[in-house]
């Protein structure tokens, strides 16, 4: 257990940190879960809104330091891609 003052404010703060990026980094979850939900039952508009709505909250993750920028364009362009390929397979 921390002994000092300086100590003890930073362990309050590094506990509720932790929350707030656990409850971020869930959130960034839920969001891809969504799209991939869209991806696989083949509509592409739902997949596109999906999309549309996570990549925000995949961009802010990386302002709030939750993602790296790589890990975020990354997953943006493997979620990008996958949209696209429903959307030609669903074109006749």
């Amino acid at each position: 257990m921390a002994h000092h003052r300086s100590a003890q404010k930073r362990l309050r703060q590094t506990v509720k940190r932790t929350a707030i990026n656990r409850s971020r980094r869930s959130r960034i979850r839920t969001y891809l879960k969504k799209v991939e939900q869209a991806v696989a039952s083949g509509d592409p508009d739902a997949a596109r809104t999906a999309l549309r709505a996570a990549e925000p909250e995949i961009r802010r993750a990386v302002n709030k330091g939750v993602l790296k920028l790589n890990t975020a364009s990354r997953r943006i362009s493997r979620l990008s891609k996958k949209v696209n390929e429903v959307e030609t397979a669903s074109r006749p």
